[in-house]
């Protein structure tokens, strides 16, 4: 008897083509599932894309391929999807910023993003307060009490201005009042070689990221900016418990497909994903990259996505964050 992991995966192409019109796709034969990922590969952006291809492209006539189109903070890969055609075969795979974010840091954008058809949020990851090794606070009472002691000297990186690891930043700073130098990065690595070496203080990280460097002893994880403790990090309470309810923070991956894009569409492609994101083998490499699970709804993903754009364009604006 197949396993029920088999049994599931055997019926995810007959259901998303019947729902995507069989003879329409039949008549693409040639055309292939493209998720646009706008930024570079490598990182949880990335792989969670690659790991949800892997299963739908048995679904789609010409397969399916995950598709790098890095720059101005995710916005080129935004406008290809944007211009695309609604016909459910290039979809954008994305974190937050050209889909929640952008249009709060960006003075101009070739595209809208309230316009996005929402598909669904693939799943979150918690951010996660990550300290150097030279800091001398053992615990997040401890630090706190140490950045207040020193207005406007401790530093923390960035992935880069107006990423989500700036915006928590700013967030942590409007809900404590404290006062922080920012130290700009391109991107995750560079920050955390210089949070290792001792050249900043703090940084807003991704789980994903900072994760094995914790273990390692080369940083610390002292607070999880999540609603519920990390099954990874058991032990590292989040910054609810610690008194902070409104330090909530999680990087998020969503599809979003073009505008016009056929509600039928968006739903048949939702349940497709749903799907696969149950399948054991996926969950259990979505959590080695920390990454949960969430399949949302379309009208799901429509609210969240809303809630978040609207909370991060009020940190934006009350801490005069800038792309400059």
């Amino acid at each position: 008897m197949p396993s029920p992991d088999l049994t599931r995966r055997a019926t995810l192409g007959a259901a998303l083509l019947a729902a995507l019109h069989v003879g329409a796709a039949r008549a693409q034969s040639s055309r292939q599932l493209r998720l646009i990922v706008p930024y570079s590969a490598g990182g949880t952006a990335d792989a969670l894309p690659r790991i949800v291809v892997e299963k739908l492209a048995a679904s789609y006539p010409g397969g399916a391929i995950v598709d790098n189109r890095p720059g101005a903070g995710g916005n080129i890969g935004g406008d290809e999807v944007f211009r695309a055609k609604p016909d459910g075969f290039t979809l954008l795979a994305s974190p937050p910023g050209p889909i929640a974010i952008n249009q709060s840091l960006y003075p101009k954008m070739t595209f809208d993003p309230a316009k996005w058809v929402p598909v669904t949020v693939l799943a979150s990851v918690p951010n996660v307060l990550v300290v150097s090794p030279q800091v001398p606070a053992k615990d997040f009472r401890e630090l706190l009490a140490w950045i207040r002691s020193r207005p406007g000297k401790v530093t923390f990186a960035s992935q880069g201005n107006g990423t989500t690891s700036h915006l928590t930043a700013s967030l942590f700073m409007m809900l404590t009042g404290t006062e922080m130098v920012h130290v700009p990065y391109k991107g995750t690595a560079p920050a955390l070689i210089d949070l290792m070496g001792g050249q900043v203080d703090i940084f807003f990280d991704n789980l994903s990221s900072s994760m094995s460097q914790h273990r390692a002893g080369k940083v610390r994880i002292l607070a999880v900016a999540d609603d519920h403790r990390s099954p990874l990090l058991e032990s590292i309470p989040t910054f609810a418990e610690l008194g902070l309810p409104k330090m909530s923070a999680v990087t998020w991956f969503a599809l979003m497909a073009p505008p016009g894009t056929p509600q039928a569409t968006a739903d048949a492609i939702q349940r497709a994903v749903a799907g696969v994101l149950k399948l054991q083998d996926v969950q259990r490499r979505f959590a080695e990259q920390g990454a949960e699970p969430l399949a949302y709804t379309p009208t799901q993903t429509a609210a969240f996505v809303k809630s978040e754009a609207e909370k991060w364009a009020n940190v934006i604006k009350i801490s005069h964050v800038s792309i400059e």
